[in-house]
């Protein structure tokens, strides 16, 4: 068998997390890029739209789209920002705790069957791995 790239193991396992997640999303009429933006947005005091891209790893055009949808479907508010007059805030709606809780229902599920699975020391030496992949990147010691 052909040795695996590192690469290539982390994309295949995050596009195939992805899939599970966006399969189980459309039960519900949603995403995970959605249901990933609910988790993001602080349910009592709300978030800038300014710290959300940053905060999700996101483009600004992507983010808008989705918080377009979100609005549309009534799961969030903006509203000014009283630091920042220039600012939006981001708030849930009612619906959209509602919806944000499951999807943090259906997080948890995922990453409590993974810890079901897979004995601490290993999971530990996977977060170890991880941080060091990243800490590479961010620090530009690769390219």
């Amino acid at each position: 068998m052909k040795e695996k790239t590192i690469d290539y193991v982390l994309r295949t396992t995050w596009l195939a997390v992805q899939k599970m997640y966006n399969e189980e999303a459309s039960k519900f009429e949603a995403t995970m890029a959605t249901a990933f933006t609910l988790l993001s947005i602080d349910p009592k005091r709300g978030t800038p739209s300014t710290a959300l891209g940053p905060k999700m790893g996101m483009e600004s055009t992507s983010l808008s789209r989705i918080l377009k949808t979100l609005e549309t479907r009534e799961l969030i508010k903006r509203s000014p920002n009283p630091d920042d007059g220039r600012g939006v805030l981001i708030h849930l709606t009612d619906l959209g705790l509602i919806k944000r809780e499951e999807s943090r229902q259906r997080v948890f599920t995922f990453n409590n069957k993974v810890k079901n699975e897979i004995d601490l020391e290993k999971l530990n030496h996977f977060y170890d791995v991880s941080d060091t992949i990243l800490e590479l990147i961010n620090d530009k010691k690769i390219f």
